[in-house]
């Protein structure tokens, strides 16, 4: 393998990538036009008459982002085919947010998610959850947007900080004039994009290494597909309890509770569509993960006797999906672009959901509260402005993430440990019904810590390899000159943590912070929710509360709004 016989960005890669920022720049200035005389209400949710088809591929698209686009790829080159097992989480996440969360939030009538956590308990736990959500979202999307502008960039040339800048001034362009809309059919756009990216590299890289019967053969004989270990031990990295329990908590801590995702189901003109929208989105991203699968499996089928990463082609795994797309299409002008406008619209989706998201809840959770009579035209420019705010915040983030380091790794665990203590506070409320104010505050508090204390402590310490078991590489194929025995080279760039802390390890390390990642989410949730019943009982308020919602019926019996006493102002 040299790197000399890599291209690099051509003038129609550039005009093809270019034309994914033209039009979804194009959609902002269309619905800007359309709805300048609309109040800010339409702004920030579309007016609530959005169908279901749109908001679906918007769902999508805002949670596959370049860091799936590029990163599930290589795990599963890595790791093997059981990431395909993420599909039994994502199924059980779409049906507990349709059948459990969407029909509290979109009866309550709100705007923000947190509306509801100060109508259920208190102002203090919806500005704790806000503020948390605010911090969160600013980090993660600053990530979103550097990591694959990094890969990129060291694999094919392409501009870092003309790539950062350009999505934080398109996405900030389009959710600054045309608002939640110009957000769902700009990502409805990105969606296809997405799609038809990942089908030319499927077809090009099948057709490179043989037909699909090689794929499938080569991806067997080196264990890629070896995909279901029902081993319940918690460290290990991925089995099918971890991606199924641990994976359902991650992803419905992401998407049940998460203001981006419940602000596109209220958008829409009714609770069907809203749950419809959830229903045909779990078709998008079984098509994305099967894609993202595939297109693992035969990039390991092409490099299974010259694995680029052992032979320090590339420096980092979410660079061997450019690295292999840079191989197979760069003799096609045009078609490298394409699969970067894929990855980028991963990245712009996500972007423009959390800046749309971000100015809501500033909005609705702090704007309105300071200022109780604002007139729509001041409230619609207020709210363009948060809009402003936060594209530049989430653009500064990208760039101080590029002096972070390793803390970009923990940064993109920070969804898992938020998610989960996020869910566990929303759950107390739902399904709870006698859980008081303080249990909330206190379960919120315990459950972040806990999180936190995984999550953080698994960064200082890495789980070792008996627990990740990343699979054999093979460098057999692309022995260099200067190499010396490739088994040996092998196992030490394919372990990736050949350093002292392996050697002086505590128990603690060994167990605690070797969890499996997948499960943060569950130690959130589930110490979230213990807290928060035990100083509910502790507080001496249990018995009134049972006793108020004695002959009620269950959360979603007739009764249920005026349990939690949450007003009905739009059609179910």
């Amino acid at each position: 393998m040299d790197d000399e016989q890599l291209g690099t960005f051509v003038s129609w890669d550039y005009v093809v990538f270019a034309c994914l920022f033209v039009v979804s720049s194009g959609i902002g200035v269309f619905f800007a036009v359309k709805e300048r005389k609309n109040p800010s209400s339409e702004f920030l949710v579309g007016g609530r008459q959005m169908t279901c088809g749109p908001v679906a591929l918007s769902l999508t698209a805002s949670f596959m982002s370049a860091v799936t686009v590029l990163g599930a790829p290589s795990d599963v080159y890595r790791f093997g085919g059981s990431f395909v097992l993420f599909g039994v989480a994502y199924t059980f996440v779409v049906i507990a947010t349709a059948e459990l969360f969407v029909p509290v939030f979109y009866r309550s009538g709100i705007t923000s998610t947190y509306e509801y956590l100060e109508i259920r308990f208190c102002k203090g736990v919806r500005m704790a959850a806000t503020l948390i959500y605010i911090l969160q979202t600013i980090l993660y999307t600053g990530v979103v947007v550097f990591a694959p502008a990094l890969a990129l960039n060291q694999v094919t040339g392409f501009n870092l900080w003309g790539s950062i800048f350009a999505t934080g001034i398109v996405c900030t362009f389009y959710c600054t004039l045309g608002g939640l809309k110009a957000v769902v059919w700009t990502d409805a756009f990105q969606m296809v994009v997405m799609v038809v990216g990942f089908m030319t590299v499927l077809v090009q890289g099948t057709r490179k290494t043989g037909g699909a019967a090689s794929v499938w053969e080569v991806a067997k004989n080196g264990n890629r597909l070896d995909i279901f270990d029902f081993d319940p031990d918690p460290l290990r990295r991925h089995t099918f309890w971890t991606i199924s329990v641990g994976g359902t908590f991650t992803w419905l801590g992401i998407y049940g509770v998460n203001q981006s995702t419940i602000q596109r189901c209220i958008s829409c003109k009714t609770e069907t569509h809203a749950k419809l929208a959830l229903y045909f989105n779990l078709l998008g991203l079984l098509v994305i993960l099967v894609c993202a699968v595939f297109s693992g499996l035969i990039m390991y089928a092409f490099y299974a006797n010259c694995d680029p990463w052992t032979a320090q082609s590339v420096t980092a795994p979410d660079q061997l999906m450019p690295y292999f797309v840079m191989e197979i299409l760069g003799d096609y002008p045009g078609l490298p672009g394409l699969f970067v406008a894929c990855a980028f619209s991963g990245t712009l989706s996500t972007v423009a959901a959390s800046i749309n998201a971000l100015a809501t809840v500033t909005y609705e959770d702090f704007v309105k509260q300071c200022c109780t009579n604002l007139s729509n035209k001041a409230s619609g420019w207020i709210s363009k402005g948060l809009c402003i705010v936060f594209g530049v915040a989430c653009t500064t983030m990208a760039i101080a993430a590029s002096y972070m380091g390793g803390v970009v790794q923990a940064a993109l665990s920070i969804h898992g440990m938020c998610g989960g203590p996020m869910l566990g506070l929303f759950s107390l409320g739902i399904i709870f019904p006698w859980t008081n104010s303080m249990g909330a505050a206190g379960g919120l508090i315990v459950g972040i810590a806990l999180s936190f204390w995984a999550g953080v402590g698994a960064f200082i310490y890495p789980a070792l390899d008996i627990n990740s078991r990343p699979l054999s590489l093979s460098i057999e194929g692309c022995l260099q000159a200067n190499s010396s025995d490739p088994t040996t080279t092998a196992i030490l760039w394919t372990t990736g943590y050949c350093n002292s802390s392996v050697f002086h390890r505590s128990s603690l390390a060994d167990h605690w912070y070797s969890m499996s990642y997948l499960y943060y989410s569950a130690v959130g949730f589930l110490a979230t929710v213990t807290a928060g019943l035990l100083i509910s009982f502790i507080t001496g308020t249990v018995s009134a509360a049972l006793t108020h919602t004695v002959g009620q019926k269950s959360i979603y019996g007739s009764n249920v709004l005026s349990v939690y006493h949450i007003p009905t102002s739009h059609p179910i």
